[in-house]
């Protein structure tokens, strides 16, 4: 009993008290290309209207290891990074609107969804998606990245990339690394 006990609190704050969170990750281009390739790609000519990130109202910062929300309007994606080459894209599950809730006493977190985070995530409010990009990291030889995948999001001119910082998301600004192989989406 014991040992289903420290299972579901460990469950628990796996999602971090994010409702109908139940990330199915994948791994590798052609994984994440064939699931959601197509639907990504239709995203282009989509005004992108918020990027919603958790904040950690206690520390006043980005909880970096929960998803991060796209907001479309009709269309929310969520992607979210694990590990060194998991990623989980959802779509409509995740609500911004409703509470993160973590009801445990012990919590180490204060988490609630906020809209634009960062000056920068606010400047790319508004803008309208041109294309979406399947970013594969191929660094040096040894380079433990090598592989893995990150989201590129051409906000002309700007860019968003939402990749793998070593275990959680992480936001990079600007044209992508040239360590990146930029594989686009078509529908």
């Amino acid at each position: 009993m014991l040992v289903l006990l420290v299972l579901a609190r460990i469950w628990i704050m796996y999602r971090f008290g994010i409702q109908n969170y139940d990330p199915q990750w994948l791994n590798g281009r052609d994984s994440i290309n064939g699931v959601h390739g197509e639907r990504l790609a239709r995203l282009a000519g989509r005004n992108l209207r918020h990027v919603w990130a958790v904040w950690d109202v206690r520390s006043d910062e980005w909880f970096s290891d929960a998803p991060v929300l796209l907001d479309f309007g009709d269309q929310l994606v969520s992607i979210d990074h694990q590990k060194f080459d998991d990623v989980c894209i959802t779509w409509n599950i995740l609500d911004p609107a409703r509470a993160i809730e973590d009801d445990s006493e012990d919590s180490l977190f204060d988490l609630v969804w906020r809209p634009d985070a960062t000056p920068q995530l606010a400047e790319l409010a508004g803008r309208t998606l041109e294309r979406v990009v399947l970013l594969e990291w191929a660094g040096g030889a040894d380079d433990m990245a090598n592989g893995s995948i990150a989201i590129g999001l051409d906000l002309a001119p700007s860019w968003l990339t939402i990749y793998n910082a070593l275990d959680e998301n992480g936001f990079a600004y600007g044209d992508p690394d040239d360590c990146y192989r930029q594989h686009p989406l078509a529908v």
